[in-house]
């Protein structure tokens, strides 16, 4: 913008208003954006009588004055574009966004100072904190954009900041349909095996579209079934009308108060959930996440993992962090009972994301290797049914049946 001076002079003048009269933008963005038309009208009445230079476009003006004074400053035209999936800053001279699952270097140039004070801004809400003795944070922005934020000495030199959008969120298969990322016999499928209540493991790399798979798959869930969600941020935006959500919380200043993931699947326990949905499985919750599933209740979670092998070995593992007791003896029939498909996604190089295969966990063991057929695997051009029989969902979850279906799912519609 040419009149850069004169919106800083502005913007001054802005905030000493918003000072005097006692305004939260955060809290009452409508008096801010009122205060700011105000000052505006003001300048370029000023202008017009040549006491001043003229602004040009008072409306590119204004929506400049909200960035900086009610949004995040230069980020804030990242916000609001829908194309733009995530942003981050490596540096304050290192802005990156993702356009589409492509990344790219912005011209944005902030200071130090700058990325100091947008962070600050964007924790005001969240009560989480960002200290030496907390160099990491993850939170969710007022929009519900994730913030993960680390600073030195953690890192070697600069705040790296990274900010993760959810735009066009699916709520149902068939969104991932009309995307491409799921074929219809395939989507059909897993509604019904999600209406049957059978337990889904969704699996792939960062960015995958893990998070937008369990919301579509979400969408299948029957309406009368009262749902539980537990994640460490707020991501999983279902439009069920029985849900209760729940986040982690980190410890205060006198390091007490944090509520881990662990606790919240135990809590979630206590509230008579008849699906149980866990966000991001990581650590040793994935005992209490199993032990949940083993007695009954229906469920799904995400995991990162290279493969949907991997992704079953990997939950077979993490486990073992829970404490010295628990052996592979026990961990791993209990995944191969627990756990009835797993779902791998992928992205490709231009951004593009898929389902790479859906797999079968059979509940059988042989030694310490849980039994598992593909049934839909990528073929490097679409989504593909593979010779292995279709589980039988007439017996519900975690029942495992090798006998071919006659496939009641090909007769529904997405």
């Amino acid at each position: 913008m040419e009149n850069n001076g004169v919106v800083q002079q502005l913007e001054n003048e802005v905030r000493q208003l918003i000072r005097l009269r006692g305004i939260d933008p955060q809290r009452s963005p409508h008096a801010a954006q009122n205060l700011i038309g105000e000052v505006v009208t003001d300048y370029d009445g000023r202008a017009l009588k040549g006491f001043v230079p003229p602004l040009g476009d008072l409306e590119a003006v204004s929506k400049s004055l909200y960035d900086l004074v009610v949004g995040f400053g230069p980020l804030q035209p990242f916000l609001d574009d829908d194309t733009v999936e995530e942003i981050w800053i490596n540096s304050p001279s290192l802005v990156f966004i993702s356009r589409l699952g492509v990344a790219e270097l912005t011209n944005t140039i902030l200071t130090e100072d700058q990325v100091k004070d947008l962070v600050e801004r964007m924790l005001r809400t969240s009560g989480r904190r960002l200290d030496l003795s907390s160099p990491f944070v993850d939170a969710s922005l007022p929009t519900g954009e994730r913030l993960h934020v680390a600073i030195p000495d953690v890192t070697r030199k600069h705040w790296a900041v990274n900010i993760r959008k959810y735009i066009a969120r699916a709520h149902s298969t068939h969104d991932l349909v009309e995307r491409g990322s799921l074929t219809l016999e395939a989507a059909q499928f897993l509604n019904e095996a999600v209406e049957f209540g059978l337990n889904i493991l969704v699996s792939g790399a960062t960015n995958a579209g893990k998070t937008t798979m369990v919301n579509a798959l979400a969408g299948a869930i029957p309406s009368a079934e009262h749902i539980v969600t537990c994640e460490e941020v707020f991501e999983l935006n279902l439009l069920a009308r029985d849900i209760v959500a729940m986040q982690t919380r980190g410890a205060n200043l006198e390091g007490s108060g944090e509520v881990p993931l662990r606790r919240l699947v135990k809590e979630a326990l206590r509230m008579r959930p008849d699906r149980l949905l866990i966000g991001e499985v990581r650590e040793a919750e994935a005992l209490d996440l199993l032990i949940a599933l083993n007695s009954g209740i229906p469920g799904m979670a995400t995991i990162h993992a290279n493969s949907a092998r991997e992704a079953i070995t990997k939950i077979c593992t993490l486990p073992l962090l829970a404490g010295e007791n628990i052996t592979d003896r026990f961990v791993v029939p209990t995944v191969a009972n627990a756990i009835d498909l797993v779902i791998h996604l992928g992205h490709s190089r231009d951004g593009k994301r898929f389902t790479e295969e859906i797999v079968h966990i059979s509940g059988r063991v042989e030694g310490s290797v849980i039994e598992s057929s593909s049934l839909f695997k990528h073929d490097g051009f679409s989504l593909r049914r593979t010779p292995a029989p279709l589980p039988s969902l007439a017996s519900g979850p975690t029942g495992h049946s090798p006998t071919p279906t006659e496939e009641p799912w090909a007769q529904l519609r997405v």
